[in-house]
């Protein structure tokens, strides 16, 4: 059991980032498709970067930064051009990946047999505290994911940026009229998103597996979008439902490993139904932010 709740705290980290990403995106009136390649694309950099210059933080800087660039390029499509944010996002995701994809084979070559760094070790000051020691011995960037959480509930909630991102994403042309710079506001929101999902992605490669593969997300990205909605939009229901999806996740693991005679393909696809359960059931008293996918162009 110890050993379940360790191994669901390593699965949700990725996903914690990427919801904290996307959730700064919608409350802005913005849906970002485009999380699945900025994921994909962090992995990629991050895991270049450190094999290039030796250094784990370097990565973890790099994985942030492009996710920036990304998240600034869906601004600039959905924000001044006004194209639709399916569109842009799916776009965003395709142009991300092929990238990833295109400087993999141009640096490393065939992705047969990726090269390796070595990942982030998992802390061990805290492996003796007594039954906790197996749960609190965990990556930092877990750690890091933990605190974002709450820090990203005061800055919502409790400032006033916050509270400019939360009334541009319900009436953006009331907020337009109190003095605030909608499209300043976007822009913004949405490059801290995709720092969010760059690292997200990162965590992957520097922390779990210590190598890049092209299908590494396996759409953990748009997980992260299904558990904004099972949050109801609030920071702290994002890491009850990134806990159910690293639950699930590292039980099928163990499930797999007991020898019952079914195909392991029902035990990968279980945290996806779990997902699409939890999202059925949340939808229906979701409240979503009034703006949510309406451009906005000042008069």
């Amino acid at each position: 059991m110890i050993g379940l709740i360790a191994a669901t705290l390593r699965v949700a980290t990725p996903l914690i980032f990427g919801t904290l990403g996307e959730l700064f995106s919608e409350r802005a009136g913005i849906l970002n498709l485009g999380i699945e390649g900025i994921m994909l694309l962090g992995a990629f950099v991050g895991f270049a970067t450190t094999y290039s210059t030796g250094s784990l933080w370097l990565g973890v800087l790099a994985a942030c930064i492009v996710g920036i660039m990304a998240g600034l390029l869906m601004a600039i499509m959905t924000v001044y051009f006004g194209v639709n944010q399916h569109v842009s996002g799916l776009g965003i995701t395709l142009f991300c990946t092929g990238l990833a994809y295109y400087a993999f084979r141009v640096i490393f070559g065939t992705p047969a047999n990726p090269p390796q760094i070595q990942p982030f070790m998992q802390t061990e000051f805290l492996a003796d505290v007594n039954i906790l020691g197996p749960i609190l011995r965990q990556y930092p960037l877990t750690y890091y994911a933990m605190l974002l959480v709450p820090v990203v509930w005061w800055v919502l909630y409790r400032t006033n940026f916050g509270l400019n991102i939360r009334a541009v994403g319900e009436n953006p042309e009331a907020a337009d009229a109190a003095g605030i710079n909608v499209y300043r506001v976007r822009t913004i929101s949405l490059m801290i998103a995709g720092g969010f999902m760059g690292v997200g992605g990162a965590f992957l490669t520097l922390s779990t597996l210590g190598f890049f593969t092209f299908d590494i997300i396996a759409g953990r990205g748009w997980v992260c979008i299904a558990l904004v909605i099972f949050a109801n939009w609030n920071p702290i229901r994002v890491l009850w439902g990134a806990f159910i999806f690293g639950g699930v996740s590292a039980l099928q693991l163990r499930l797999q490993l007991t020898g019952i005679n079914l195909p392991y393909e029902l035990f990968l696809a279980l945290p996806y139904v779990v997902t699409i359960i939890a999202l059925t059931i949340a939808n229906r008293n979701a409240a979503y932010p009034a703006a949510l996918l309406k451009p906005y162009k000042r008069e």
